[in-house]
């Protein structure tokens, strides 16, 4: 089981910086106007994706990733354009340690049990060893774009064993719906910056796992023809949501 927990009250007003909506991206809005310099502006730590579907983004410690398909990474230029991405200031407010093996279910488990409440964002940073991350990474598209669920038919599944590194993302309250993406959303790369990727399961060693509560939303739509006419709230918006992460509803 896992120890060391540590817990304060959180008293303090954190924002959430997001531009663009999980329902646009759905629908093959591909393209922002927001440059990453700008996007750093606002947070130190998040995920979101590139222009063109062009990899996927993680942000730790100030600095913004881009994890490619083939399992790479490179450190994003501040000139780089995103169409979807969500930051925040990552202070650790509570978390625990991990010292036995434990799955992501396991570790989805204790966290749920540390949030004081499933009403607001929570920023997860999962720093070990693991034995394995599978991760998957949709490529890059081009125009005409196709939406969401045509681009990951073809994605990348890249499993990683016997690796240290960090899983960060965020857990999403569900009544998020199309804003962004509900329950779990995280990324992995590797203590050497140099392989990662959108995950899609992991099972740690050991480890550290810190949260951090968002308060506040600060939510920036693109000011583009795609985004005015893009449908933001199609029928099966779940389903849609659930096949592009690959995920369980929670």
């Amino acid at each position: 089981m896992p120890d060391g927990h540590t817990e304060r009250v959180d008293d303090r007003r954190r924002t959430v910086f997001q531009t663009s909506l999980m329902s646009a991206l759905l629908d093959g809005v591909y393209d922002g106007d927001l440059t990453v310099g700008e996007l750093l502006e606002h947070g130190d730590f998040g995920l979101g994706t590139f222009n063109a579907l062009d990899g996927e983004m993680l942000v730790l410690d100030g600095v913004c990733h881009r994890l490619r398909a083939d399992g790479s990474v490179e450190r994003a230029s501040n000139d780089d354009l995103t169409p979807f991405a969500v930051v925040m200031p990552f202070e650790p407010v509570t978390g625990f340690d991990i010292t036995t093996r434990m799955s992501r279910a396991d570790v989805v488990a204790r966290i749920i049990e540390l949030e004081d409440s499933q009403n607001y964002l929570f920023a997860v940073r999962v720093r070990g060893r693991f034995e394995s991350v599978v991760t998957r990474t949709v490529r890059r598209q081009e125009k005409p774009y196709p939406p969401m669920r045509e681009a990951v038919k073809d994605e990348a599944i890249v499993t990683f064993e016997s690796i240290s590194g960090t899983v960060a993302g965020f857990r999403t309250p569900l009544y998020e719906r199309g804003i962004g993406v509900p329950g779990g959303h995280v990324h992995f790369i590797d203590d050497e910056l140099s392989t990662g990727g959108h995950v899609l399961d992991f099972v740690l060693e050991h480890g550290r796992v810190d949260i951090c509560k968002g308060s506040d939303l600060q939510l920036r739509l693109p000011l583009s023809t795609t985004f005015g006419e893009a449908d933001l709230d199609p029928a099966d918006l779940d389903d849609q949501v659930r096949n592009a992460e690959n995920r369980s509803p929670r």
